[in-house]
Parts: structure tokens; sequence; C-alpha cells
């Protein structure tokens, strides 16, 4: 006769094995529809708002994320100098700028509320 209580700790081990594998699959599968649907588009439209943002020039008129509207007379690596009246100028940081005034913005506007 042969003893089968020495077989089961093998036939354990295979099932577990493949047990894992069947329980990580879907998670993958889970993973891979997130990165697709969130994390790929997100990642476009942030290399989209930063080529807007390094393509800022002195005479483009914009709007910044806070409403402001004004002309672009000095741009720096940090800041953006905007005229926004008669001899009034004012420094923004770069991140700021929302988009080109008369079209959508390029930037949304974070919500920071509660």
């Amino acid at each position: 006769m042969i003893d089968t209580t020495s077989f089961q700790p093998v036939l354990a081990q295979g099932a577990s094995g493949q047990s894992l594998l069947v329980t990580m699959l879907p998670m993958a599968a889970m993973l891979l529809i997130f990165y697709f649907l969130l994390l790929m588009p997100m990642r476009k439209r942030q290399k989209k708002v930063e080529a807007f943002r390094a393509a800022l020039k002195v005479g483009d008129r914009v709007i910044t994320t806070g409403g402001i509207y004004g002309q672009v007379t000095r741009v720096t690596d940090v800041t953006v100098q905007l005229q926004v009246a008669d001899k009034v100028k004012i420094d923004v940081a770069r991140a700021s700028i929302g988009g080109y005034q008369g079209q959508d913005p390029v930037a949304q506007p974070e919500s920071g509320g509660l």
C-alpha cells in the first residue's frame, strides 16, 4: 500500500501556486486599466501644459489660473511679468498662467475646496 499522506503537501503547494497566479491576474489587469484610463491622459495633458508655459513670449495675451487678464511684458525662468492696466505690471509665477485670452484654458485650475 502507498501512503497518500506524504503526497498532500506537494499537492497543496501546487494548488497555492496556481491560486496566487489567479488572484494576482485580476489585480494586474486593474492596474493596467488604471494606467491607460487615468495616468496616461494625465501625463499627456501635463506635457501639453508644460509646452504651453515654455512657449510663452512677450506680447502674448494670457489669463492666470486666478482669473487675472494681462499681456506678457517679460518672461524669466520662474516668473512672468504681466501688464494688467496702463502703468500697472505684476509678476506672477509661470505656473499660474492658465491659457491665452479668448481660448479654452490649457491648465485647469486646481480645486482646493474642502
